[in-house]
């Protein structure tokens, strides 16, 4: 357990998304957004990360309950910045490092990038031209613990799954997960099904902020159990 007090990052940017980033999980994404192509340009070339954070629903969405209370973080000005509209986002994100970045056509940007270390807001604002950056704290990263036996069927489905996709595409860059693959790791193998699974963002991100990477797992399984996914599966001889 870390006794001192967590590493602060200062005025990260933030990407706010209506999508989750695990650590160790793939993001592509096309920039066209002033704001954040000066972003991705600054941090690409100074090779520093920028922060990924859920943008949260509408109150008229009606989310289901969460599993635990989330504070929002708005502008101070409910009206939002001028020219942009207000944006509500989760307080824990997490770092994306960029991989790669291509230019297809003028002010447009395509752009991979890699989920790092996950952080928790300790303020945050939004700038002149809407970019918005906090000061965050990061999260300890997830122990390596290894899969219990009665969770080893998920295991052992999503490396099914795996090598159908790899059978599948032409190209292995195509895969939505990156290598290398840890089946034996509960954080590693939760985080993969939680980007895999056809389950809103408001799920992911309560899974993603939960700290111990087994209860994770835990609740992933009982997904796959909901869905028929978890029995395991073996390859024909």
């Amino acid at each position: 357990m870390n006794e001192s007090s967590p590493p602060i990052i200062k005025q990260l940017p933030l990407f706010p998304l209506p999508t989750v980033l695990f650590p160790g999980g793939l993001l592509p994404l096309r920039i066209f957004e002033v704001r954040y192509l000066d972003m991705i340009k600054r941090c690409h070339r100074a090779k520093v990360p920028f922060g990924v954070v859920a943008i949260m629903p509408s109150p008229w969405d009606k989310p289901a309950r969460p599993l635990f209370e989330e504070s929002r973080l708005r502008d101070d000005d409910d009206d939002g910045i001028e020219g942009f509209a207000p944006e509500t986002f989760h307080p824990i994100g997490t770092l994306a490092y960029i991989s790669q970045v291509e230019h297809p056509q003028p002010g447009v940007m395509m752009i991979r990038c890699t989920g790092g270390q996950r952080f928790q807001i300790h303020a945050c604002q939004q700038r002149r031209f809407g970019l918005w950056v906090a000061d965050v704290a990061l999260l300890d990263s997830d122990p390596n613990i290894p899969v219990p036996p009665d969770l080893i069927p998920g295991s052992e489905t999503l490396q099914m799954l795996v090598r159908s996709m790899e059978q599948q595409l032409d190209n292995i860059s195509q895969m939505p997960l990156a290598l290398p693959y840890h089946w034996n790791d509960c954080g590693w193998l939760s985080n993969r099904w939680c980007e895999l699974l056809p389950v809103d963002s408001e799920q992911k991100q309560r899974l993603m902020s939960l700290d111990n990477p087994l209860v994770r797992l835990e609740l992933v399984t009982d997904l796959l159990d909901q869905m028929g996914l978890s029995q395991p599966m073996h390859p024909q001889a």
